[in-house]
């Protein structure tokens, strides 16, 4: 593990749980190992995991191994699906592995994870049952998971694990909650079943699939959750919700799929944020009806709208690598593991210095946002945005980022 000086959490005055929120995005999950690593160095253990697809597999690694064991479990899972190619050491063959190493992805598979399932690619129409009906098989990764998470550990529910699936029949979105009931390897492969690579899971007599087809960013449950509680969020994006505008056939199939997989994030939660809002409002005016009215019936219905927990929500975006194209989410090759696993590292430990939520902010929010701006290259988010330099903006105004000189752990790098 990297030495690094501890960090001392600076939580919001009204304590609350630690929340994660993990999205689905392949490769890019190795962000939230990086993310998971500085949270974990400065001492920040999380209460709650929500996770989607890979985000689901990260939170699994993390729920089901114990506190001294997680980083470890984490980079062994990443190390197995780490294509150590020596052509990405060799001068000027930078984008040709990489498109290489995605070809036998495609063509292979990815040891420890998924396997083609050769009948499916003699043609669509060819029968292979509901729970087959996949170009891959994904039986590696239920070996890999039985291997790496102790789901004993995960159904104590400490910490709470949440992960989301899609029904295939009622295009439902189904959340599996240790708080509700068990969670075996079958929910969190149900939640990475993305069609057609992969074939559904049936739990309980019914077929799900990865739960990113219907929310990619799983934040809403924070929000149905009762009783809500006093909130801080680390919510996990690993596809860029903006991107300057596209010029090549490349650029259209990159900027399509980062629209499609963000889910809309930001709209999403800040409806929410309007809706929480309204009950901090619905507490306040209830202070205005005399105690008479107030004890009725009808008016205690309608005060029970009210909330005034606190959700501090913490973005933290994957940034954008170089050479990055459409087929980021299943380039599994080291070296981009290894910086996508640095800059989750990085920029956590930034947000963890500056501390954001301990900055006031307006009473009737129950919501407030903080965010590192600098996801895309300087350059790009210079044409999005108009900004020249990555800043971090606040609901509160929290002022520059500071930059951070740090290192993610040293074996990875190896």
């Amino acid at each position: 593990m990297t030495n690094v000086k501890k960090l001392k959490i600076a939580a919001p005055t009204t304590a609350g749980q630690i929340v994660l929120v993990f999205q689905g995005g392949g490769a890019l999950g190795a962000y939230q190992a990086g993310v998971y690593q500085a949270l974990h160095e400065a001492g920040i253990e999380p209460d709650w995991i929500i996770g989607t697809s890979i985000g689901a597999i990260n939170a699994a690694l993390i729920a089901g191994n114990e506190p001294q064991r997680r980083l470890s479990a984490i980079e062994d899972f990443w190390k197995r699906m780490a294509d150590k190619s020596p052509l990405y050491s060799w001068p000027g063959f930078g984008l040709a592995a990489h498109a290489i190493s995605n070809w036998q992805t495609i063509t292979g598979g990815i040891k420890g994870f998924f396997e083609p399932q050769p009948l499916a690619f003699f043609g669509p129409w060819i029968e292979l049952g509901a729970e087959h009906a996949g170009y891959y098989s994904t039986a590696p990764l239920e070996k890999t998971l039985s291997e790496l998470v102790d789901f004993g550990l995960i159904n104590r529910n400490r910490p709470r694990l949440t992960v989301g699936a899609a029904h295939v029949r009622t295009s439902q979105m189904r959340y599996f909650d240790t708080r509700q009931g068990e969670i075996g390897v079958e929910h969190i492969m149900a939640s990475g079943a993305l069609p057609p690579a992969f074939p559904a899971v049936r739990i309980d007599g019914d077929l799900y699939w990865d739960g990113g087809i219907l929310s990619n960013t799983p934040a809403e449950v924070i929000f149905d959750d009762h009783p809500r509680r006093n909130s801080l969020v680390f919510s996990v994006h690993l596809w860029n919700p903006i991107g300057p505008e596209p010029q090549t056939m490349s650029d259209v199939a990159l900027r399509h799929k980062d629209i499609q997989y963000s889910s809309r994030v930001a709209t999403h939660i800040l409806r929410q944020a309007q809706i929480h809002r309204l009950r901090h409002v619905i507490k306040e005016l209830t202070a205005y009806v005399p105690e008479s009215v107030r004890k009725s019936d009808e008016v205690q219905k309608l005060a029970a709208y009210a909330c005034v927990t606190k959700m501090h929500i913490v973005q933290l975006l994957s940034p954008s690598l170089e050479h990055e194209d459409q087929t980021k989410d299943i380039d599994f090759s080291l070296t981009d593991i290894r910086q996508r696993w640095q800059a989750g590292y990085e920029r956590t430990l930034k947000t963890i210095e500056l501390a954001p939520w301990t900055n006031e902010s307006d009473p009737l929010e129950g919501v407030v946002f903080h965010e590192l701006e600098d996801v895309l290259p300087a350059d790009k988010v210079a044409q999005a945005s108009g900004q020249s330099e990555p800043q971090l903006t606040d609901l509160d105004r929290n002022g520059p980022a500071r930059t951070t000189e740090t290192t993610a752990r040293a074996s990875m790098a190896k």
